[in-house]
């Protein structure tokens, strides 16, 4: 096919666009001169969204878009456009809406119908080449879209004023009357627990979805509830995940999700925000249970990152595709025929434990690796010691990666996208912070060198980087994730132009985002280009919504600077979103664990001691072993103090009347306006924080 067409996508820097670079039809980029030839041919648009590891995506390019007699319809009848999501995720977040409005569910690849002022009018998700699954074929689709649009104006009208004014209700947000209370929390919390799997974790049934940040408030919920059922959930979740087929037991890191309710045969992609979300979440299971398994998934996890997806100049690459060979998973699974060859006398005692068999778990006699059984039980059923069996296992789990590695590997997106990057900065912080993980920090630092020289612009950041570009204005989630990860740098390097960073950012985000009129951030800035819909991001998708880290940040930087225009811009978004937090807990976990921040108020904690002295390393690792949501964290160099309280003027009201003891490293804990006496200990101040953490409301 390459040989045969070349059309406008040859010049894009987007891999999914250039996978399509090659195909029959008359593909355009989104931009002007597409809309001009619809306008003058007087002919309806066909958009394309999806992006490059989509599994269905990549079907429909197979069966229809690389389909000469279909591709000749699109190209006589239609202006078709083609749209990476991971690029736009603002045109994403419009026809996704309208999709879910006209057929009440969304996904990839969408496939929007638009008048040449951008207005849709119809649209679906995956199109079969002819008639099944229950779906209409595209070529039929095709016909009938062309005709509503020339013989039927009036029916194409209609459509469009019914779908603009769902469009004008999705986007509006009202404040609503009431307290930010703590009953908000409680009952989100519970019907929460209502929606969860107690057999195999999670929530829902199939296909079932990590949900990251629900599982987090789980745990903060935990945290100042102390009903150890909300922890219970979260252990549950996080071991069934870690055990089963969504989770890489050869190479480390976690597909996209399970399609199973056992989480045992996953979607095959793996995605930078997942695993950006799923570290820090890991990461929390261990400082909370001290229990190694955690801390083992998040160490393989981050062996993944730094092998696959960091680039070596700084900075994380998007995502790795389910399909090789043409087959989704082929790079993944394994026959029984094939470990036994493999492994030897090794491989009865491997395949027991990952249950790989000869009928296997998935298509075709495969198996997916997955854990029904543990070491222990392992060992007992071979009368093996236990450290021998582990040996063994590790052994063969090298064996079979270095195997892996000589297949032909999934595609990997290589762009850079500036809100991705900030939720894996977070995860990679707090690796360094909580495992010791030096080569994390470094990537951290390489990572916002990066993305300082390339993707900040004149004080505004740009969205993706690609092949030398950096383009598209940066969205909100852009400077929302950026912000919080150089704030959680800050806490962990004490770095002064990380803070400086991050308040730069969101006080240019206050700018371009925020809504004057009826409060809340529009999810594009003022300079962006006029879409049909300025929308708002209020509920969590595959990543937290913008919403809620902007003003879990804003939130942070008051307690950092007292500036009274964070905290009041801060409530009134939680203001503007508290229906949504009472009415929708499911699709809000982000902007509880924001609320929670709010309403429990941080532990400030200050630490007084020389830089890289051992007593003050010893007492952050104390800190850094201990779950601690909600906390803001300085470290003064006493050497220091008249710089670091120009800095920051709210340090001034904290440490009034306090010093270092003895020139010890000394810790207050001060929280709701109360200090606590000063500590020089490590174990004492593991007490301390556990005392405060566990105060009521």
């Amino acid at each position: 096919m390459s040989g045969q067409h070349t059309n406008r996508l040859i010049h894009e820097t987007s891999p999914y666009l250039l996978q399509h670079a090659h195909n029959p039809v008359d593909w355009f980029a989104w931009g002007p001169e597409a809309f001009e030839k619809a306008r003058a041919e007087n002919k309806p648009v066909m958009l394309s969204i999806g992006y490059s590891a989509c599994h269905w995506c990549h079907v429909m390019e197979h069966e229809s878009f690389e389909n000469e007699s279909i591709a000749a319809v699109m190209n006589e009848h239609f202006v078709s456009i083609k749209v990476d999501r991971e690029e736009r995720p603002d045109l994403d977040h419009i026809y996704q809406n309208v999709v879910q409005m006209l057929s009440g569910q969304g996904g990839w690849p969408l496939t929007m119908f638009l008048t040449p002022e951008q207005e849709p009018f119809y649209g679906g998700t995956y199109f079969p080449p002819e008639d099944r699954y229950g779906r209409p074929g595209f070529p039929r689709i095709l016909a009938a879209v062309a005709d509503a649009y020339h013989r039927r104006p009036d029916e194409v009208t209609k459509s469009i004023q019914q779908i603009r004014e769902g469009l004008q209700k999705l986007s509006s947000l009202e404040a609503s009357p009431g307290e930010l209370s703590p009953d908000i929390l409680t009952n989100a919390a519970r019907a929460l627990a209502n929606n969860f799997d107690m057999v195999h974790g999670g929530f829902g049934t199939q296909p079932k979805f990590p949900n990251a940040s629900n599982l987090e408030y789980l745990l903060r919920y935990w945290h100042v509830s102390g009903n150890e059922n909300f922890l219970n959930m979260a252990r549950l979740a996080t071991r069934k995940m870690a055990s089963g087929g969504i989770y890489d037991h050869l190479g480390g890191g976690f597909h996209r999700y399970s399609v199973d309710e056992r989480w045992l045969v996953p979607h095959f992609e793996k995605m930078l925000y997942d695993n950006a979300q799923l570290l820090p979440l890991y990461l929390h299971m261990y400082q909370i249970t001290h229990d190694e398994f955690y801390a083992r998934v998040a160490r393989e996890t981050l062996t993944y990152i730094k092998r696959e997806v960091l680039a070596p100049e700084g900075g994380f690459y998007a995502t790795q595709d389910a399909d090789s060979e043409g087959e989704e998973g082929k790079f993944f699974v394994w026959t029984k025929a094939e470990v036994d060859a493999l492994l030897g006398e090794d491989s009865r005692l491997f395949c027991r434990y990952y249950d790989i068999t000869d009928t296997g778990n998935w298509e075709h006699g495969n198996n997916i690796l997955h854990l029904t059984v543990s070491l222990d039980q392992t060992a007992k059923m071979f009368s093996r010691p236990l450290d021998e069996v582990a040996a063994s296992i590790e052994s063969s789990k090298a064996l079979l990666f270095a195997t892996r590695e000589q297949r032909e590997k999934p595609f990997r997106d290589e762009k850079i996208l500036t809100s991705w990057n900030g939720l894996m900065l977070s995860g990679m912080v707090q690796a360094y912070s909580v495992l010791g993980d030096v080569e994390a920090l470094q990537a951290v630092r390489d990572t916002i060198t990066f993305l300082q020289r390339h993707m900040l612009r004149d004080g505004r950041l740009l969205s993706v980087y690609k092949d030398g570009q950096a383009k598209l204005n940066g969205y909100l989630d852009d400077y929302a994730f950026l912000s919080a990860a150089l704030l959680d740098a800050f806490e962990a390097t004490f770095t002064p132009a990380y803070f400086d960073l991050a308040q730069q950012l969101i006080n240019t985000m206050l700018a371009e985002f925020w809504d004057e009129e009826q409060w809340g951030f529009f999810f594009t800035g003022k300079s962006h280009e006029t879409l049909i819909e300025r929308t708002k991001s209020v509920y969590d998708q595959a990543i937290p919504s913008g919403t809620s880290v902007a003003t879990t940040t804003l939130l942070r930087l008051y307690h950092y600077t007292g500036r009274a225009d964070y905290l009041q811009r801060a409530e009134q978004v939680l203001y503007l979103v508290r229906r949504h937090m009472e009415q929708q807990p499911f699709g809000v976990g982000s902007l509880l664990t924001t609320l929670d921040f709010y309403v429990r108020k941080p532990q400030e904690i200050v630490l007084i001691g020389t830089p890289d002295a051992e007593e003050t390393q010893a007492m952050l690792r104390a800190l850094h072993q201990q779950y601690i949501p909600n906390r803001v964290l300085f470290q003064i160099d006493p050497q220091q103090v008249a710089a670091a309280l120009a800095a920051l003027p709210l340090l001034r009201d904290v440490l009034a009347g306090k010093a270092q003891v003895d020139g010890k490293a000394t810790v207050y804990v001060c929280h709701n306006f109360t200090c606590s006496l000063p500590v020089t200990d490590p174990e004492a101040l593991t007490a301390l924080c556990a005392r405060a953490a566990n105060a009521p409301f």
